[in-house]
């Protein structure tokens, strides 16, 4: 299917390896121009020379703390007037309620809520400016049920996805759609830190953990980066023009509800 997105501009956060780098990828395939952002620069240029060398389309990049003022001035100064933004940052780490305090939340916040929304302010109006314009924000499917050992997730992603539902009703009469997608297990770093946790906590193999959480998803798997970065392509085609502030999960059917 032609995406009918040749030519555009995109800002993809966090993109160096994980979910980023499959949204980048995907998009690159359909000939989109990027601006790609990591903290760090070795794994950042290493994927820009490969979605280079792959695709052919013209790749920029910054190696900055996205969540940080003068990091996040840096990134929007390099992208100039893009057409997508897909925001995305890691997720705070696991722990119980008991264990966080104030500055954990803030931190948390920070990089999960506050951030994309800095980053859509800032973008927001060029896109709405020209008539077209996408934003997918990378949560979590935290936000549809919560995960106990990730509540600071569950409060900073639910946050963004409760700004998110009026704003995309605002933004969308002058062509711009802003959507969430709600990645499930997914194979990256994340998913390894996760079952390093339980590795740690219940004395088991890495393969062990893994099995374990594979019996509690229906396809009996973790997800792909390029599948991920499939559906984010697509919700950043012409073709999904009339899909507006949805929460799209991507979790081989692990979250057990009805909507």
């Amino acid at each position: 299917m032609d995406l009918g997105i040749r030519g555009k501009r995109a800002l993809v956060c966090a993109s160096s390896k994980g979910l980023g780098r499959g949204c980048a990828e995907a998009l690159a395939a359909a000939g989109v121009d990027l601006v790609l952002n990591a903290r760090g620069a070795a794994a950042l240029e290493e994927t820009a020379a490969a979605i280079h060398a792959a695709h052919g389309v013209q790749v920029v990049t910054v190696a900055a703390d996205i969540t940080s003022d003068a990091g996040r001035a840096q990134v929007l100064a390099a992208a100039g007037a893009v057409d997508i933004l897909v925001t995305n940052a890691g997720g705070p780490p696991p722990g119980l309620w008991s264990d966080w305090g104030r500055d954990d939340f803030i931190r948390a916040l920070d990089a999960n809520m506050l951030t994309p929304i800095a980053l859509m302010t800032a973008l927001l109006p060029g896109m709405m400016g020209r008539g077209w314009g996408r934003v997918v924000n990378i949560t979590s499917q935290s936000v549809k049920a919560p995960i106990a050992q990730l509540g600071l997730s569950n409060a900073a992603r639910t946050g963004l996805t409760g700004y998110v539902a009026g704003t995309a009703r605002q933004v969308a009469p002058s062509g711009v759609t802003i959507n969430n997608l709600l990645p499930g297990i997914h194979d990256t770093d994340r998913a390894t830190s996760l079952d390093g946790a339980v590795v740690k906590a219940d004395g088991i193999t890495m393969d062990e953990a893994r099995a374990r959480r594979f019996a509690t998803i229906p396809a009996r798997r973790y997800g792909t980066t390029a599948e991920f970065g499939a559906a984010c392509a697509f919700l950043c085609s012409v073709h999904a023009g009339f899909i507006v502030g949805q929460n799209i999960l991507l979790d081989g059917g692990a979250t057990n509800a009805t909507l």
